[in-house]
C-alpha cells in the first residue's frame, strides 16, 4: 500500500498526475491512494490530523503559499519523506537543495519520468507483500503493517486495520502462527496479538492504540509486554 498527496492547483494536472500514478500501481501490482490538494492551505490543514503519506508531488507555482515554502513548512517536522517537485522553471532547482527535493518534473510531465521516481521509491520503501486471508466473502490482501490488531472471535478471529475489520475464517492460534515471523506483534491477552508499531501508550491494564481503542493486557502478560 501506498500512499501519495498531490497538491497542485490546476484540476487538469491534478487529474494526470492521478492517472499516471494509478497507471504506475497497476503495472506494479501495487494498491495505491490518492490524495489531491488544490492548494498550500487545504494540504497544511490536512497534515496536521494525518501525516501518513509515502510521497508528496507539490506543484512549485502556487497561491499565498508556493510549493516551495510548503516543502519548507513540512521538513520542520518530517525530514524524511519523499518530496517531488512539478513545475515550468528550471530557476528553482537550485532551492530544491534547503528542502532535500527527490526530484523535479518539468512541465509538461511525461509519464517515463515519474515512473522513472515512482520506481526508485518503491525500492527505497521495500513495499511489503501482501498476505491472503480467508473470509465468508473471499480472499482480501493485508500488509503486515497494515494489521493493527488480531481478535480472538469463536472458534474464528477478526483482523482490524485503520480502515476496517474483517471475520477471518482462520482460528487464533492459526494466526498466531502466521504473524509469528513479524517482530513487531506482541500477545498481550489470551484474545489479542497486537501491532505494536500502532501502540501509542500502555498502562497496567492496557494497551493504547493510535485510535485510542483500548486492549486488554492480561497480568501474566503485563511484564514481557512492557
Amino acid at each position: 500500500m501506498m500512499r501519495i498527496a498531490i497538491c497542485d492547483d490546476e484540476e487538469a494536472q491534478r487529474a494526470l498526475i492521478e492517472k499516471y500514478l494509478f497507471e504506475w500501481a497497476e503495472a506494479q501490482g501495487l494498491t495505491l491512494e490518492t490524495v489531491t490538494f488544490s492548494d498550500a492551505e487545504q494540504f497544511l490543514f490536512d497534515w496536521e490530523e494525518d501525516k501518513r503519506y509515502d510521497l508528496l508531488i507539490l506543484d512549485i507555482e502556487m497561491g499565498a503559499i508556493n510549493g516551495m515554502d510548503l516543502a519548507k513548512r513540512i521538513r520542520k517536522e518530517d525530514e524524511e519523506i519523499p518530496i517531488v517537485f512539478i513545475t515550468g522553471y528550471e530557476n528553482y532547482m537550485a532551492q530544491g537543495y534547503e528542502v532535500s527535493a527527490m526530484q523535479y518534473l518539468l512541465k509538461p510531465m511525461y509519464k517515463d519520468k515519474l515512473f522513472t521516481v515512482l520506481d526508485k521509491l518503491k525500492k527505497v520503501k521495500k513495499v511489503e507483500t501482501k498476505l491472503p486471508f480467508q473470509t465468508e466473502e473471499g480472499m482480501v490482501f493485508v500488509a503486515p503493517s497494515e494489521i493493527w490488531y488480531v481478535e480472538a472471535t469463536g472458534h474464528y478471529s477478526t483482523l482490524h486495520t485503520v480502515e476496517a475489520s474483517h471475520l477471518l475464517r482462520h482460528s487464533f492460534s492459526e494466526m498466531l502462527k502466521r504473524l509469528s515471523e513479524q517482530n513487531s506483534y506482541v500477545q498481550c491477552h489470551r484474545s489479542y496479538l497486537v501491532n505494536v508499531q500502532h501502540v501509542s501508550a500502555i498502562t497496567k491494564t492496557d494497551l493504547i492504540m493510535d485510535n485510542r481503542v483500548k486492549i486488554p493486557i492480561s497480568r501474566n502478560s503485563y511484564r514481557a509486554v512492557n
